[in-house]
């Protein structure tokens, strides 16, 4: 691979992004996996589950500073097996709650008014630190904002009905009209947002008829020296 390089992997609500990159992470040789939309989910999961620690927030989200927020309520981030996991109070925050339903609207509504400043300069700070002595794969929302040097990015997309399909099968759920519904909403919010912005060097990848993870991986490889 030579120098290390930074792969960032964006896309569509359902499209399998945390999957590709798991799969990436296996197949590159010192790499780790930045999972920049949990840390996101992370902050907002808990800010859910502990009102009283945040009161008077609820009604002025959008004058809230995400990294202070995640300073204030105690949130850590460590690498583990090359993954970035996330701790609050000691716990380990699982990742069924961080990828629920509940969450994932949550932090669609919340990402697109924010103050995410901060939290964009200290993902740049982890990004710089990473790349030192590995290769970073990110996952997130406007990687392109955070990350301008990113060497590979990568827009992720599926048709609708897929979506629901893996979603319906990711939450164990026979209401394809709710997932559908949700899956529709937060793509709003998401381009209400500005998070599905492409740059010239931007590569789309159309997942929809592929059938596994593995298939993604390995038509992204074709792509990365």
């Amino acid at each position: 691979m030579g120098d290390n390089i930074v792969i960032g992997i964006e896309g569509l609500v359902g499209s399998g992004k945390t999957s590709i990159c798991r799969g990436l992470l296996h197949e590159i040789p010192g790499a780790v996996f930045l999972n920049g939309s949990n840390l996101y989910r992370a902050i907002v999961y808990v800010m859910m589950k502990n009102a009283d620690l945040i009161s008077g927030v609820k009604d002025n989200v959008n004058s809230i500073d995400i990294k202070s927020m995640m300073d204030k309520l105690g949130i850590k981030m460590v690498i583990e097996n090359g993954e970035t996991v996330f701790y609050f109070n000691g716990e380990k925050l699982s990742e069924e709650n961080l990828q629920s339903e509940e969450a994932s609207l949550a932090v669609s509504k919340v990402g697109g008014v924010a103050n995410n400043e901060k939290l964009f300069e200290f993902a740049r700070e982890i990004i710089n630190n990473l790349k030192k002595s590995h290769v970073v794969i990110i996952s997130g929302r406007g990687i392109m904002k955070i990350y301008p040097d990113t060497d590979y990015h990568f827009f992720i997309t599926a048709s609708l009905d897929e979506r629901v399909r893996r979603k319906c099968i990711q939450y164990n759920s026979n209401d394809e009209q709710e997932i559908r519904d949700n899956i529709v909403k937060r793509d709003e919010l998401q381009e209400k947002a500005g998070f599905y912005y492409k740059s010239d060097k931007t590569i789309e990848i159309d997942v929809t008829n592929f059938k596994s993870p593995s298939e993604a991986i390995c038509k992204l490889l074709e792509y990365i020296k």
